[in-house]
């Protein structure tokens, strides 16, 4: 049965709002944080009224978590291993983490927000932060699959320390940026950190062997 058109156009228009009000959040929450954020500041980005955001998110916290929820979707497609069995792992480790590079650029809500809610203490913690918590496990679990099958001799431990390093090198070279600005380059930057997460990889598989 084919939607009416009326329908249609009330769905796309539902979709484009719910897409500015989440762009605007991202937008406000990456200058301001987590506190200094408000839905009247959002309000004011977006063009829409408090109703219109309210009608899509119960409260701030509800939005934000979308926020990050949103970005993560677009930042877990680079979570995939490029090239074949076929190609050299160490170009294949590379061009991973040209792709996450890449998307952190692009879209860095996920993180930027993230590790502000993650690195703030409250005596009830937002739902956002949960939110993050939640999906950087994801991340974490599709990264140790994609070494395990880069090194399928590695030991889990091995696996889970790697795992370990290179979210944590990530971080901080995301915050370097944050902090450096436009001279900090990104690309070289996890080109680096890409073989030396190589290597270690490596290094780890032939100790355990």
């Amino acid at each position: 049965m084919r939607e009416p058109r009326g329908e249609r156009k009330r769905r796309a228009n539902g979709e484009e709002s719910r897409r500015r009000i989440l762009d605007a959040a991202a937008e406000v929450a990456g200058v301001r944080g987590y506190d200094g954020t408000s839905i009247a500041l959002v309000s004011e980005k977006c063009g829409l009224p408090a109703s219109s955001i309210y009608w899509h998110f119960k409260n701030k916290d509800d939005l934000l978590a979308a926020v990050i929820e949103r970005s993560f979707d677009i930042w877990a497609d680079a979570l995939t291993l490029p090239g074949d069995d076929t190609d050299p792992a160490p170009d294949r480790v590379a061009a991973l983490a040209g792709q996450v590079a890449k998307t952190l650029l692009d879209s860095p809500d996920f993180l930027r927000l993230g590790l502000m809610l993650t690195l703030e203490r409250r005596p009830e913690e937002p739902s956002a932060r949960r939110m993050f918590l939640q999906v950087r496990d994801t991340a974490r679990a599709r990264l140790a699959a994609v070494l395990a099958t880069l090194a399928p001799s590695a030991d889990r431990d091995a696996i889970e320390l790697v795992t370990t390093y290179a979210i944590a090198a990530a971080d901080g070279l995301f915050i370097a940026k944050e902090i450096g600005g436009d001279s900090v380059d990104l690309m070289p930057l996890f080109d680096l950190h890409a073989r030396a997460l190589h290597d270690a990889l490596v290094r780890l598989t032939t100790e355990t062997s």
